[in-house]
């Protein structure tokens, strides 16, 4: 059998998020055809077996370092690469991919391949790269004049690790073109979706409107303190309107003022259990969009969105998603699926249903397995 490793930025049996569920789907998939490994960053070391695919998947830790800014800004200005690629440049990472034995090798962001592309196994293994979100765009957008000094040089370098690349995926159709017009004739849409949950029931729910996602990622910061701005206009005239906040909060960052009907619960133990007891969920992401996993999760229950173009992204016509990207119209939609119960059990069915059928034709299995096992070298395009 076929052995695929994937390398990853974060621990998929310590460490959550968007990225993490993206990249456990992505393994458990590939499980059904592929013999699955991995090799990841993470604050332990190591070897153990995570759980999430029957066999079970060896997961190879490999101890990440702190952040030497003058060892980073040397190493960028030596190689002309970005902050980011030359963090992530690692020569523990590199030893543990010459000593693994994959036939194909899944990066999981773009700067997880650098590792790879200074090891023995590049020109010899197949190297496929999963983008999850542009480095460049997060960067510009929340890192002041820093990004906008480090955004061309991220943009160089993405494009030169997928054009080294066998295979690149996105997770937005756009990105993918981007990719293409820029000479990565392999790029493609990843059309990776959540197996269907046990659907909610709408009808039976509060006017619980919830705002998910961890704090320390900027473009969710950003969006939490849209949805902070545009909520007294959102429940106006509704006196048991609620907006919950989910996620840890970005550390550091001052407490903000909370309007009313407004509660922040930081992590709660039944995430699927409390999202079952909402209307709605709201998206105002403006930066970035990635791999959009609180979207699946919506769509995997059932749970309504009211979601901006940047946070739905090619999921809106996956799925059928309306965006409202001007704040009357995201605020009016809002307040329609509070006001409006019969509106809000249509909608979270017409999206359970959307993701049931994908599910279930496996365009999802059949998404990885093309992945993994494409043979277009991009250096040869």
């Amino acid at each position: 059998m076929t052995r695929a490793a994937f390398l990853l930025s974060k621990d998929p049996v310590l460490q959550h998020g968007g990225d993490v569920a993206l990249s456990r789907v992505a393994m458990e998939l590939a499980a059904d055809a592929f013999d699955v490994s991995a090799i990841c960053l993470s604050p332990e070391s190591g070897s153990v077996t995570a759980d999430f695919v029957p066999d079970g998947v060896p997961v190879e830790r490999v101890a990440k370092s702190g952040t030497d800014p003058v060892r980073l800004l040397t190493g960028a200005l030596r190689t002309r690469r970005s902050l980011v690629h030359v963090r992530f440049d690692s020569a523990a990472l590199r030893a543990a991919i010459d000593a693994s034995d994959a036939d194909v090798y899944v990066a999981e962001h773009s700067y997880m391949a650098e590792s790879f592309l200074n090891s023995s196994k590049f020109g010899h293994r197949r190297l496929v790269v999963s983008t999850h979100v542009s480095e460049a765009l997060v960067w510009r957008a929340t890192r002041g004049a820093l990004g906008r000094w480090e955004e061309p040089r991220l943009l160089r370098d993405e494009l030169r690790v997928a054009r080294a690349a066998d295979a690149v995926a996105t997770y937005d159709a756009e990105e993918a073109q981007y990719y293409r017009d820029h000479g990565v004739a392999s790029a493609r849409w990843l059309e990776l979706t959540l197996p269907p949950g046990r659907q909610i029931d709408v009808s039976v729910t509060p006017r619980r409107m919830v705002f998910l996602g961890a704090r320390d990622w900027p473009p969710n910061q950003e969006a939490f303190l849209r949805a902070l701005s545009l909520w007294p206009r959102i429940s106006a005239g509704i006196p048991d309107a609620e907006l919950c906040i989910i996620g840890a909060p970005k550390p550091g960052a001052p407490q903000p003022e909370y309007p009313a009907g407004v509660r922040d619960l930081g992590f709660v133990d039944d995430l699927a259990g409390f999202l079952a007891t909402c209307r709605a969920m709201m998206a105002p992401i403006n930066t970035g969009g990635g791999v959009r996993v609180k979207l699946l999760d919506a769509a995997r229950m059932g749970l309504p969105v009211v979601a901006t173009s940047t946070a739905s992204g090619s999921l809106a016509d996956l799925f059928g998603l309306t965006s409202f990207d001007d704040d009357d119209a995201f605020i009016g939609e809002c307040r329609r699926l509070l006001l409006d119960r019969d509106a809000a059990v249509s909608a979270g069915r017409q999206l359970f249903e959307s993701n049931r059928r994908h599910w279930e034709l496996r365009r999802p299995h059949q998404a990885v397995e093309a992945l993994l096992r494409a043979e277009t070298d991009a250096r040869r395009a």
